[in-house]
């Protein structure tokens, strides 16, 4: 009896002692791709802000005023004068009591349609 008590406490040692082990690597797995997927967000950060930076930089109001310049012939872009805004009370609103019927929606998402 105490034999087999020693037999089956012996088993479980060794039962629990793979689990730990396969839980370890299981674990260190995960965190490695934890760890990659940081970087990648890391990286996507990076560019972003240096996309942000070109954005900036192309967008100076002097440099697209020279380009405007530059095409006017083409383009014939002119300034901005204030008689080209309106006022608030110009605008035509549709009535509040009438509601908004969209007849043909347009799909932007990327997902496909259930039939």
């Amino acid at each position: 009896m105490r034999s087999l008590f020693y037999v089956l406490s012996a088993l479980a040692v060794i039962a629990l002692a793979y689990w730990a082990y396969h839980e370890n690597y299981r674990t260190q797995h995960v965190q490695s791709q934890a760890d990659r997927l940081e970087e990648q967000i890391a990286l996507a950060r990076q560019r972003l802000r240096v996309l942000n930076a070109e954005w900036a930089y192309l967008n100076r109001p002097s440099r697209l005023r020279e380009l405007a310049e530059i095409n006017f012939e083409r383009l014939g872009l002119m300034p901005l004068q204030p008689y080209q805004f309106g006022r608030i009370d110009q605008v035509a609103f549709p009535p509040a009591d009438q509601p908004l019927i969209f007849d043909n929606p347009i799909d932007v998402s990327d997902q496909e349609q259930d039939p």
